[in-house]
């Protein structure tokens, strides 16, 4: 299989079990610790168009931050949301895993099996 990422919080329990299970099939990812190396704007436009769930989709709903910020509002914009996860990356939602066979926010983490090469 050619690459395989992982957008990963170690401090998550689906990111640890999405990646545990990408190694357990034998694939050892990229691993991008995007609290400590957030992506760009173009990046999370393009997960966010790729996983299918738009914008608002990768927003990670929970928290403080989120509740904060006020971003439960759904008349803020794409890019307000954007601008918010770019400020502050604990927003984003994870796991992300891309792999030639597509791109998918693996919450719940049973999601990444269709992005696993049949065996």
């Amino acid at each position: 299989m050619s690459t395989v990422t992982i957008y990963h919080n170690p401090q998550c329990g689906t990111s640890r079990n999405v990646l545990a299970a990408l190694r357990e099939a034998g694939i050892e990812p990229e691993v991008i610790q995007y609290l400590k190396t957030p992506p760009d704007r173009a990046t999370l436009q393009r997960l966010a168009r790729d996983c299918g769930v738009g914008v608002r989709g990768l927003l990670r709903a929970k928290g403080e931050r989120y509740e904060a910020l006020g971003l439960a509002d759904p008349t803020l914009s794409d890019a307000q949301l954007l601008d918010a996860m770019l400020a502050h990356p604990e927003l984003i939602n994870r796991p992300i895993v891309v792999t030639a066979r597509g791109s998918r926010l693996c919450r719940p983490a049973e999601l990444l099996k269709d992005l696993l090469p049949s065996s």
